[in-house]
Order: structure tokens, then sequence, then C-alpha cells
């Protein structure tokens, strides 16, 4: 399951090669998109801690224990993935996300915490820190959150090479500039259903790879539907806003 990972002309496959990098790229923008909300809880978790040092500090072991948990996922995933069934549950689950989305759940409201609680069961029989608490939280945080874009890249591509370096640039740039691409999806919050339709696109292709079916879709037709969609996106955007009305002043 493991050994693409330590196959050197794999790595050196991918790194001298153009299109895998346009893969890699996309999935970057996709591990983003997706992982906003995810971002927004992960900060909430370290504001029980009582200065932005150990805030900072929690995030750093935190990015660690993400990569390490990647790179086990993505060897498990990459076995998984090749048996059909597998692929049909993987495609419902993505289908259901989109669906979840745009008709049952509706925008996650995610509440930070303001106050320390009095007492901590962790802390009082356990003997754990709260600093780490909160990096043990996060861990598991990022477990949860590492499946969905896992299982939506291993189905734009099975090198687990690819995944891997698309995944580790995706939380890194989800840890450093957070703010900055929540900043931008809260200018343009119609690229959170962009994320969304692209996930469709990706169960889609991933229930057509069934050998019942056996179409492949090409990677670059992903990247190609991916770019579509940010222009169509930015157009939307663009429309509604001509639509709103202006405040008067």
């Amino acid at each position: 399951m493991y050994g693409p990972f330590f196959d050197l002309h794999n790595w050196a496959t991918v790194i001298e090669s153009g299109e895998d990098w346009l893969i890699i790229l996309s999935l970057v923008v996709m591990e983003c998109m997706l992982s906003v909300d995810n971002a927004v809880v992960l900060a909430a978790q370290t504001q029980s801690l009582p200065n932005k040092a150990e805030q900072e500090k929690s995030l750093f072991y935190g990015l660690f224990g993400a990569y390490i948990f990647r790179f086990i996922v993505i060897g498990l995933g990459v076995y998984l993935i090749d048996f059909w069934w597998i692929k049909v549950l993987g495609a419902g689950y993505l289908f259901y996300l989109f669906i979840d989305h745009f008709f049952l759940r509706g925008k996650k409201k995610v509440e930070v915490p303001t106050e320390r609680k009095k007492e901590n069961t962790l802390e009082k029989r356990l003997h754990i820190s709260r600093f780490w608490q909160v990096v043990i939280s996060i861990e598991l945080m990022d477990i949860v959150f590492s499946i969905d874009s896992v299982l939506a890249s291993l189905a734009v591509s099975s090198n687990p090479v690819i995944v891997l370096i698309g995944g580790m640039i995706g939380i890194l740039a989800m840890r450093g500039i957070a703010e900055l691409i929540m900043g931008l999806m809260s200018k343009i919050p119609e690229l959170n259903g962009m994320a969304y339709f692209l996930i469709l696109f990706i169960s889609i292709k991933l229930f057509l790879s069934i050998p019942a079916i056996d179409i492949e879709i090409p990677n670059l037709v992903f990247v190609g539907v991916l770019i579509g969609a940010i222009i169509v996106t930015l157009i939307i955007h663009q429309i509604n806003n001509n639509k709103a009305p202006k405040s008067k002043k």
C-alpha cells in the first residue's frame, strides 16, 4: 500500500511532470476551498488557550499530526479505492456532501468558545494540560476533516504521491493563509458553492470508473473544469453584485 511513497522514480516523475503539477495545484485549491469551515473550527479550538503564542504553538504541533495521518489514510485509501464497491460508496458519500450542502444543511455556524470551563475532566482526572488537550482536539478534527479531502483527491488522481503533495501543501496553506482565504470567500461567497459543485463532478467521475461502466475521465479534464468553474463563479458574483440594490447615501 505504501510502496509508491518510497519509490524515488515515482517522486521524480511527479516533480518533473508539468501535468502532475497542474493536478497538484488543483488539489490544493480544492483543499483550501473545502477546508475554510475546518480552519474556523481549528481556530476556535485554540481560543481557550491563554495567549497567542500557545495558540500558534498548538496549531504548529497539530500540523505534524495532520501530515502523519494524511500519509496513513492515503495509503489505506489507495488500496481500498481499487474495490468497485468502495468507489460506489465513495461516490455516494461525495454526492451526499453536495446534497447536504445545497439542500439539507445550509451554511454551518461555528461557535467560538469565549471562556474556559472552571472544571475540566481531562485536566483534573488524567492530568493532561489544557495545551495538550487543544493539540489532541486539533488532531482529532484533522482526522475527521481529512477523510473528505483524501476521498475527493483519490477520485481525481490514483497516484498517492500526487495526492500527498497536494494535501500537504493544502494543509500548510490553510494553516498559513486561513484568514486570507476566509476573507476572500466572505467577499465572494459563491466560491463555497463552487467547491461543492466540484465535489459533484468528482462523485460522477468516481462512479463512472467502476468496472461495470469503465469510463475514465482524464485528470486534466478536472483541471479544466476547475478553471472553468472559477471563471463562471466570478461572473456569477459580478452579476449578483450588479443586481444587488446599492445603499443610499
